[in-house]
């Protein structure tokens, strides 16, 4: 069992990213945040922080465009990411990556994607330097319900398990694809089975709102792949705003539902009142907590406007073709 030093550690992390996505959706109306999507976080944070918890720091993490939430948990600083955001020449990604293509190198941290599972060969590449040199790095690849009725998902998990790459594939189901359940477009709506296809570990469903078991769970699945090969992890959670917040999501038929995680399965206030039940005294040290991620996010806001925009020149920065 985690102590409490690392459990305050998730809180102030799944507090930052909360707070960092709220800020960011309230910008992206402001139009100080540009661009056609953005994708946010908000309702998934224990899996981001519980899933990354459970790795080393020479271990890897791959994930989609829904990346803000990941890179934070990842340790970097939110700064640069926002200057990111804005499109700012000190982003992390130079500002001409945005919302959905943010990476560190620094961190092990190789990116968000904009295009749907695409980055699901990339993770399997990576695992293949670290089994083809004789490291026990493993590679955590997130991936979106929809990514896994993709090609290229079947084309990584099949290389993963005929190789034995030291991989743990994470799907982070939210319900939709877009704005189509699940259940429709999945002819094996119980996605962590899919790895029964390809010979691979299957460890099953968790509570993705749950940052206990799904560090837990993570664990195992990191043990597992380090020493054997690919396991597969299914992470059921829910999206508090579209697909992309530009895209309208919930109708009057899915109000109550929306209602019903929010009030009832909100990973932060489950994660808050496990603190509280388990800490006597603590109410005043989240507090704080809350407090000051509050004011991270504004500083960080704060430095992305500051921050020059990329120049001409910058364009041709880092083109290989």
């Amino acid at each position: 069992m985690p102590n409490k030093e690392t459990l305050l550690e998730w809180y102030r992390q799944m507090t930052l990213i909360r707070q960092f996505e709220e800020k960011c959706h309230a910008l992206y109306w402001d139009k100080r945040i540009t661009g056609v999507y953005m994708h946010l976080y908000s309702g998934h944070e224990a899996i981001g922080v519980g899933a990354v918890a459970a790795l080393r720091e020479d271990d890897h993490a791959i994930t989609s465009y829904r990346d803000h939430g990941i890179a934070l948990a990842r340790g970097i600083d939110p700064k640069p990411l926002m200057a990111e955001m804005m499109g700012k020449k000190t982003g992390i990604s130079g500002g001409k990556g945005g919302s959905m293509h943010l990476a560190s190198r620094e961190h092990n941290f190789w990116g968000g994607y904009a295009i749907v599972a695409g980055h699901l060969p990339l993770a399997a590449g990576i695992a293949l330097e670290s089994r083809y040199n004789d490291k026990d790095a493993v590679v955590l690849c997130l991936l979106g319900d929809g990514a896994s009725n993709n090609g290229y998902f079947h084309e990584a998990l099949n290389m993963s398990a005929i190789w034995d790459l030291p991989v743990i594939w994470l799907i982070e189901n939210n319900g939709y694809g877009m704005g189509t359940a699940v259940h429709r477009v999945s002819g094996q709506p119980e996605l962590h089975k899919k790895a029964v296809a390809y010979g691979m570990k299957d460890l099953g469903c968790v509570d993705g709102q749950q940052v206990l078991e799904v560090y837990e769970a993570v664990s195992e699945a990191v043990a597992y792949a380090r020493e054997r090969g690919p396991v597969m992890l299914e992470a059921v959670t829910y999206r508090y705003s579209g697909h992309g917040v530009s895209d309208r999501q919930y109708n009057t038929r899915l109000e109550d539902e929306l209602r019903d995680w929010l009030e009832n399965k909100d990973p932060n206030k489950l994660f808050c009142q496990y603190l509280q039940s388990k800490y006597k005294g603590i109410d005043e040290q989240l507090h704080q907590l809350d407090l000051a991620m509050h004011a991270l996010v504004e500083e960080a806001v704060e430095y992305a406007e500051s921050q020059p925009a990329p120049t001409y020149d910058d364009l041709f920065t880092n083109v290989y073709a």
